[in-house]
């Protein structure tokens, strides 16, 4: 069975996962490129129910945030030059930090993207429960759009984005089964189908349907409805995800999904050789943990 390989944009680099390991390897402000890499414990490993289609999304993406708290917490500490005493790596936030800082991003984002489009639909003159999913799911997609937009606007992200498209060019590069290096990896689309990105839209649009069969309901109700089937509209999206991934050669299914894949334009800005070398860093280091060559010599499932 195929094996999925991910990756995360973070501070002057990129982290790469497999289903064992993950690395991230990082730009530091004297030039050279440092790394870490750290072992997976996978939690769908350890019951049959936790690998069922939609619980397996929303336990994956639970794991996700966490690794991904995990090195950006490694990639600030080596941008600013930081390292543990005594070993040369940089100290790792600490468990309760990590907790903190996935309950604040979480609750921004349920806030932004989930409870206040429902509370301006509500205000609005609306008619209908069919009437309001709609248009409380047109509210929503343009606040993820504005939001996205401006921060496009802020010149400190532009290396952000970059690295992000050096992480989906790497990994492009490594399922077409091309050699790894960063010339062969610009040449590859910096837009990937499993981005992040396209992950969020389709919660969105996924939302629509699943809040359609509540219809409105009081703001008391529409607040913890909100809430509380996000889990199972991330679980659906995910498999949604998984599936295109699968089927890239689908020109129907490529068809339905191109907004996903065209909002990673916001998201993503043409990497230099540079930032390629890192992302390639981490990826290699990922393969070899992981006991698989690069490159690969056949496709495999690629979560980017």
């Amino acid at each position: 069975m195929a094996q999925a390989i991910g990756g995360q944009a973070v501070l002057e680099g990129v982290m790469m996962r497999g289903p064992r390991n993950w690395a991230v390897a990082v730009r530091k402000p004297d030039g050279e490129i440092a790394q870490v890499a750290r072992p997976i414990d996978p939690l769908m490993a350890r019951h049959w129910t936790l690998r069922l289609p939609v619980v397996r999304g929303v336990v994956a993406l639970g794991e996700s945030l966490a690794i991904g708290f995990r090195a950006l917490s490694v990639s600030a500490n080596y941008a600013a030059a930081e390292e543990a005493d005594g070993d040369g790596e940089p100290a790792e936030i600490g468990r309760w930090a990590i907790f903190f800082s996935f309950a604040i991003a979480i609750g921004f984002a349920l806030m932004l993207f989930k409870v206040s489009p429902a509370l301006i639909t509500k205000v609005l003159p609306v008619s209908g429960g069919g009437q309001f999913v709609i248009v409380e799911g047109l509210i929503r997609v343009a606040i993820f759009i504005a939001y996205l937009s401006l921060l496009t606007l802020i010149p400190s992200l532009r290396r952000v984005f970059q690295y992000h498209a050096a992480e989906h060019k790497a990994i492009n590069a490594y399922e077409a089964g091309d050699e790894l290096t960063p010339e062969n990896a610009q040449r590859h689309s910096l837009i990937h189908p499993r981005c992040g990105t396209a992950f969020l839209l389709w919660v969105m649009v996924i939302g629509v349907f699943v809040f359609a069969t509540l219809g409105e309901l009081d703001w008391q109700w529409l607040i913890l409805s909100r809430i509380a089937l996000l889990p199972v509209i991330a679980g659906i999206a995910y498999e949604l995800i998984r599936y295109a991934g699968k089927h890239q050669d689908n020109r129907v299914l490529m068809t339905l999904l191109a907004p996903g894949l065209w909002l990673q334009r916001l998201t993503t800005r043409e990497p230099t050789l540079d930032q390629l070398e890192v992302s390639i860093r981490a990826l290699r280091e990922v393969l070899e943990r992981e006991g698989r060559q690069a490159p690969a010599d056949r496709r495999v499932e690629v979560m980017a």
